[in-house]
């Protein structure tokens, strides 16, 4: 199977940058922001349009944890598990989470595509610990039971769109 990207989106995203090697950063984002992930594809239109090394692009995409290349859910869902969020039972609401969501052992997205689960060092909310995020979204005090009630939430939300 073929990955899906449109060369076109791509080549807007490059435009908007003016083909600018110095904004690669912003251009992977961009292109994440359009499809939650970073296609392999996107690689050699990228170097052609910018000059940089398809190497040097595929590096700044792994340097930075931000970047995925693989596809992600619509649902981004980041679990903090820093100290505040670790001894607050952060990983309990991972367990609830990934159980619900039927995850097995280091799969992190759905087969649906629908929600994907992470782990983060930090989401900067401490005093709220512990802490989720769904698609950027601060959800505080979270415990097992609330998360997978928002996990209801959502699947009731996709199911009426």
């Amino acid at each position: 199977m073929s990955e899906e990207f449109d060369p076109k989106v791509i080549d807007g995203i490059l435009n908007t940058y003016h083909n600018d090697p110095s904004a690669v950063i912003s251009i992977l984002q961009d292109i994440q922001d359009q499809y939650k992930y970073l296609p392999k594809g996107i690689f050699a239109q990228v170097s052609k349009a910018t000059g940089l090394s398809q190497s040097r692009i595929f590096s700044v995409a792994t340097f930075y944890e931000n970047f995925s290349l693989v596809p992600k859910g619509k649902y981004v869902i980041k679990i903090c598990d820093g100290t505040a969020c670790h001894v607050r039972k952060s990983i309990p609401i991972l367990n609830r989470m990934k159980k619900e969501l039927g995850l097995l052992e280091g799969e992190h997205t759905t087969e649906d595509k629908l929600f994907t689960v992470e782990t983060v060092s930090c989401l900067g909310a401490c005093g709220l610990a512990p802490v989720i995020t769904v698609n950027e979204k601060v959800y505080p005090t979270v415990t097992p039971d609330s998360s997978a009630q928002l996990l209801d939430e959502l699947k009731e939300v996709e199911a009426n769109a």
